[in-house]
């Protein structure tokens, strides 16, 4: 079979899947196959290259399992977040596009912090997109990280030791973790599972595949943000930032949750959708 053929094919199946991005799945599922950069790969399907039987079969299976919506990362092992390739799979959040926007509040806010060694803290860090990438762009930045979840550690601990093994990485629960920096830190991130119980994600790659301790937060969705605002109090420094991912309908409900908590500065801000996806406060 032909490059350009498989891609052509694998399009097809996707598109009738309800995928979005059919292409662009297609292409990469075929790149993973044949090691090759959706740029490479798009070259040699222009000069009518040609898969061998082994790759075609391979290819084809690959094909069927993302149609039936498994995750394109869990096919391939990988998710890409900012400048990271990190590890991923069954049993870890996979990380998405939308999360960025809310890493480079994280980022901005630790890159102000007056200090030669500013510390953050990463709550419910997943497969540790958000604390791997402020201690890769802030790289005098002390970052700490906790994940409650054995299945998840075993992609997050992978992806630390690649990129950030200086950071610390610890299992436990966010409410009471990291007692020793209590007071010390600048900004305290967390993307924690903000779903309300009774809500069915729309894409089956999410709600059949994401591990539900990662999705779902009680019966408004925010029994885990209180425990992140709580834990924010402990650690925070005067002056120190907090920034919290949500669902873009809970704007209003977590700022008003914060103001009334004695916080300052509470804002919230758009994804690049146009969608609220952070709230920011100041201790």
């Amino acid at each position: 079979m032909k490059l350009s053929a498989a891609i052509e094919l694998a399009s097809k199946k996707f598109e009738l899947a309800g995928i979005e991005s059919f292409q662009t799945d297609a292409e990469i599922l075929l790149g993973f196959v044949l090691d090759l950069s959706r740029g490479e790969l798009q070259v040699k399907a222009i000069t009518g290259e040609s898969l061998n039987e082994a790759e075609e079969t391979k290819f084809l299976e690959l094909v069927a399992k993302r149609a039936e919506r498994f995750p394109l990362q869990h096919l391939t092992g990988v998710a890409y977040f900012r400048q990271l390739e990190l590890k991923v799979g069954a049993g870890v959040f996979v990380p998405r596009f939308e999360t960025e926007t809310v890493t480079q509040l994280a980022v901005d806010a630790l890159k102000a912090v007056p200090s030669d060694n500013p510390i953050a803290v990463d709550l419910a860090t997943g497969s540790g997109a958000i604390a791997i990438s402020l201690a890769v762009e802030v790289p005098n930045a002390q970052v700490f990280a906790v994940e409650l979840s054995e299945d998840a550690l075993v992609y997050t601990r992978q992806n630390f030791a690649k990129y950030a093994p200086e950071a610390t990485l610890v299992q436990g629960d966010l409410a009471d973790a990291f007692p020793e920096l209590n007071g010390q830190v600048d900004v305290l991130v967390s993307n924690p599972p903000y779903i309300p119980d009774d809500m069915i994600p729309i894409y089956p790659e999410v709600h059949l595949h994401d591990p539900s301790m990662a999705l779902y937060g009680g019966a408004d969705g925010l029994d885990l943000v209180r425990k992140v605002e709580a834990s924010a109090k402990r650690l925070l420094r005067k002056g120190g930032a907090l920034v919290i991912e949500h669902a873009d309908m809970q704007g209003d409900a977590i700022r008003e949750l914060i103001l009334n908590l004695g916080w300052r500065q509470c804002s919230t801000h758009k994804d690049l959708s146009g969608r609220d996806r952070a709230t920011t406060a100041i201790r």
